[in-house]
């Protein structure tokens, strides 16, 4: 499967469907029906999650989480690269 990193910033994100989500003492835990596995999101995962629910783009979300977070920009796009990388790896989002 291509890297998300690969693919350009104006591709747009969101969640697939069938996923089981929960808050586990602010953290988010979700059980993929498609594939069977648990996946701790943790408190900042789930909070990135939350807001793939509807299609954004890569750089609307990078926006949001500047705003609402005091991080580097660069910095933030690193994190948020590397966990939607394992979100797209579990094929647990779809880039447009």
């Amino acid at each position: 499967m291509e890297k998300i990193s690969s693919i350009l910033q104006k591709s747009i994100i969101h969640q697939k469907q069938n996923n089981i989500i929960s808050d586990m003492d602010g953290e988010t835990v979700m059980m993929s029906i498609a594939n069977g596995k648990y996946y701790n999101l943790g408190t900042i995962g789930g909070m990135i999650w939350s807001k793939l629910i509807d299609p954004i783009t890569f750089e609307e979300l990078i926006d949001d989480l500047t705003a609402e977070f005091d991080i580097d920009r660069k910095v933030c796009e690193s994190h948020v690269i590397s966990f939607l990388d394992s979100l797209h790896e579990e094929n647990l989002i779809v880039l447009k």
